[in-house]
């Protein structure tokens, strides 16, 4: 089967995207690996909808997976290290609270670091990278080889209605999951908005059709609700460290107990604050999705009748 051409572009642009960031990743460095990782989830939404043979394609979704998986770890404590580090800025907070927390973060970082090299070396990195090369190379052979043939046509047609189906389908998910979280705080349920709306994004920005201004805009408001829920989930974990840090003063202290109490409030209210902003984008977010899922029905419907 031949792969549409829109999907082919997207392979090449997501790759190129995750191999460029490889020698920064093996350098250390905080925004490559950052980067290596949204490409390593871009290329796990996209390579289902290849014209890849099952077993291939569950080869590269495993490894991109672990890839995702490993990288993921360090990515979230240079995060936190990162927003202690504006925690400082903030004359509200207690230095010698951030200094306890920031010290418990950047011993386990430094220790996830040394794990990252040993787990995932740039030989399985590298080797990951060319794997996903000739998977590409070999689509391109086989879509310049595939007869023109209302065979072919309609199998194209057939992975064109297989798209649209996957992006009806993130629609949907997030559409339950928004209506799920409803006004509560619930860390999870705010959790797998989040993801729901990450992947609907990546499904939307693969849209076959030209990307209009509404489209722009609806992908550009599905980002930004995803980062308000990002920064929400990094505060989250950042408040279990501060509970952590407080709950193990060895030995007690009370003036330090009650720094990390102030600090672990002050946390809490920035994580109020961000979901009165997703509350307030609720219904904007559930419209997108709503519009999204009901634009991919309505286009493989009239494919469908043309078919």
């Amino acid at each position: 089967m031949r792969t549409l051409p829109r999907l082919c572009s997207a392979f090449d642009d997501r790759l190129g995207a995750f191999t460029r960031e490889l020698p920064g990743v093996e350098r250390g460095g905080v925004g490559a690996l950052h980067r290596a990782r949204v490409a390593s989830r871009r290329l796990r939404e996209l390579i289902p909808l290849l014209a890849l043979d099952r077993r291939t394609s569950r080869k590269l979704n495993r490894g991109l997976k672990k890839v995702t998986r490993k990288l993921g770890t360090v990515r979230e404590l240079d995060v936190l290290s990162r927003l202690i580090d504006q925690f400082r800025q903030d004359k509200r907070c207690s230095p010698a609270a951030l200094e306890c927390v920031g010290a418990a973060v950047a011993r386990a970082r430094n220790e996830a670091r040394e794990r990252l090299i040993d787990d995932l070396p740039m030989v399985k990195l590298a080797g990951l990278a060319a794997r996903l090369k000739r998977a590409g190379e070999a689509l391109e052979r086989d879509d310049a080889s595939y007869p023109h043939s209302p065979r072919a046509s309609g199998k194209v047609r057939a992975q064109r209605w297989a798209f649209e189906a996957r992006l009806a389908s993130r629609a949907a998910r997030a559409e339950a999951a928004i209506e799920k979280a409803s006004s509560v705080y619930a860390s999870e349920r705010l959790h797998d908005v989040r993801i729901a709306l990450k992947r609907l994004r990546y499904a939307a920005e693969l849209s076959e059709q030209p990307a209009s201004r509404r489209l722009t805009a609806d992908i550009a408001t599905l980002k930004a609700g995803q980062e308000i829920l990002g920064r929400l989930h990094d505060l989250e974990v950042l408040l279990a460290w501060g509970r952590e840090a407080q709950a193990s003063l060895s030995p007690p202290d009370i003036n330090a107990w009650r720094e990390l109490r102030d600090l672990v409030h002050r946390i809490e209210d920035d994580c109020r604050r961000l979901h009165a902003r997703f509350i307030g984008d609720r219904a904007t977010l559930l419209t997108i999705a709503n519009r999204l899922g009901a634009r991919s029905h309505s286009i493989g419907t009239s494919r469908q009748a043309i078919g």
